[in-house]
Parts: C-alpha cells; structure tokens; sequence
C-alpha cells in the first residue's frame, strides 16, 4: 500500500541529498522514480522552463520536472505515469507546494497507489510554517525529522536568513532562493538570540 512521507528539517541536514540517493536506489533496481522541483529555484537551471534541476551541496544533481504554485500535480504524474509506469514520486523543497497540491499529492497516492516522497522545510526564516509544510503535517502517512546540528552541538531546527553583514534578517519576503551564504542553521536558542540581537 503506497503512503504519503514527509522529511523535513532545517537547512542543510542533507534532505537534496537524501531524495537523490532515493531515487538512485529505485533506479539501480529498474524502477522508475519521477522527481519534482519548483520552477523558480533557477539556480541549476540549463533553460528548459519544463524541467528543474534537483542539485545537493555535495554535488549530486539530477533532472526533474518543473512545478509551480498552478501546476496540476496530480495530471503531471498522471500523464507521467501513462508514459512509463511510476514507482515513486520525489518532491524536492516541498515547503513550496499548496496546500491543493499536497492535497494532489494524496490522490496520487490514495488513487494511483504511487509512493510520494516529499523533503522540505518546517518553517521560514521567521519561525513560521510554510503552507505546503504545515499541509504535509497535518496528512502525511509518515513524518520523519533529518536532523542536523547548530554551531552549539544541539540540534538545529530554526532557520536563520542572513544579510550582506551576517546579521538575522527580522522581516521580508517568506521565500528568498540561496544557499549557506544566506542562510543559518540554529538551535531555538541560539535563533532566538541571533533575532533578539536586531532589536538591541
């Protein structure tokens, strides 16, 4: 019986990672595995708008199709699925996903009876649930944290986003695209304390 999992955790805990060895595992096998990524993280990009690019910070990177906040996810696998029989569906960045589209996502599971795996963050730079998150919280079949450690030794679970100075960004948009230049991963603790710092 094919479930709904979500692996979420801070930044760099090895989440594009994961996902990658994943569908190399399914792959090695004969199955065949289908990743999505969102469309506007252009950083890997090679100029096709239908496909994206899922790239670790090790180095691993593979082709995927392209999502975006009106993509119908379930008719993309669908059709994807008529093509060439799926054995899985791999979400990079799952954060990003609507609400409708995880809800899409369980149909692709609970109607198709194809496993999806989605790996993406909790929460923003400001300590908020992403939409697309707190929807995988609330239905996923299978939760699973991949931790990765502060600066301290605790485990990270805050995401901290940094200005040209190094300094928390208190306020802004809720998705900005980058990478460790950009962003931090903390304790609460020491998230708190890098946020209270802007105020004193």
């Amino acid at each position: 019986m094919a479930s709904l999992y979500f692996y979420y955790s801070a930044m760099n805990a090895g989440k594009t990672t994961t996902l990658l060895q994943a569908a190399y595992n399914y792959r090695e096998r004969g199955m065949e595995p289908f990743l999505l990524a969102p469309q506007f993280d252009n950083r890997f990009a090679e100029g096709n708008a239908e496909q994206a690019w899922i790239a670790s910070r090790i180095g691993l990177k593979s082709p995927a199709a392209a999502f975006n906040g009106e993509s119908d996810l379930f008719a993309l696998v669908t059709q994807a699925h008529q093509r060439q029989p799926l054995a899985c569906v791999l979400v990079d960045e799952a954060q990003f996903l609507s609400q409708t589209q995880v809800w899409a996502l369980s149909d692709v599971v609970d109607q198709l009876n194809i496993p999806v795996l989605c790996y993406g963050l909790r929460t923003d730079a400001f300590g908020q649930p992403f939409l697309g998150s707190q929807t995988l919280l609330a239905i996923a079949d299978h939760l699973e944290e991949i931790k990765t450690v502060c600066d301290c030794g605790r485990k990270a679970t805050m995401v901290a986003r940094l200005d040209a100075e190094g300094r928390a960004v208190k306020a802004g948009e809720q998705i900005a695209i980058g990478g460790n230049d950009r962003y931090l991963s903390l304790c609460r603790k020491h998230y708190k304390e890098m946020v209270k710092a802007i105020e004193d």
